[in-house]
């Protein structure tokens, strides 16, 4: 199966989360180097999209996820454009620290910041079906980056119910309540399901 992803930090978190028989490929293990077009106007589209590109050019089981912030001072934003927010070039690294500080400059001097991760992961099988699997959570924007762990926002957001950010938890605390190991939690039991009625099948 194909995760429709470059970024090395989701593979990793992925990997930790699901099935330990289930062989995942990356894009850089099937040999593709080119952009994946993200146009879509949700987090749903895009994961479509991501899916969709590389299943029909590859005609593997594929699946695709995409992330969005949502802050409620910023009615929503960045959104389905989280990834690219502050438009930099340069590393994942330097595009991080230029999200965050956008991020963090916008909502400077504002009330209300309440925030929320969600992620969508598009899902296509042998079968050539798709599916969707989403999940949230819930959590504020704190004013300055803390935790070394994680990528992307992780050093400024603070899941409810935690005194720490993503990026102060070890990976196998955050796995236990991200948005991401939600979303993937849903699809890996629709996995071990699919797989239980094929074994049904042949006995």
């Amino acid at each position: 199966m194909v995760f429709a992803t470059a970024n090395r930090h989701k593979l990793e978190e992925v990997q930790a989360m699901l099935p330990d028989n289930l062989q995942i490929r990356s894009l850089s293990d099937i040999g593709f180097t080119g952009e994946i077009p993200e146009t879509g106007a949700t987090l749903e589209d895009n994961a479509l999209q991501k899916a969709r590109f590389i299943h029909e050019r590859y005609g593997a089981p594929c699946f695709a996820d995409d992330t969005g912030l949502e802050t409620e001072a910023l009615d929503g934003a960045p959104g389905v454009h989280s990834a690219r927010y502050a438009g930099a070039e340069g590393s994942q690294e330097e595009r991080d620290k230029a999200n965050m500080a956008r991020l963090l400059h916008e909502l400077a001097g504002k009330s209300g910041r309440n925030a929320r991760f969600r992620t969508v992961i598009a899902y296509i099988d042998a079968d050539n079906r798709e599916h969707l699997f989403e999940g949230t959570v819930n959590g504020s924007i704190i004013e300055d980056a803390a935790g070394s762990k994680g990528f992307g926002y992780d050093p400024v957001f603070m899941p409810d119910g935690y005194g720490i950010t993503y990026a102060q938890m070890a990976l196998c605390e955050k796995n236990l309540i991200s948005h991401r190991a939600k979303a993937f939690q849903k699809f890996a039991e629709a996995i071990r399901e699919a797989n239980c009625l094929m074994s049904r099948v042949e006995l």
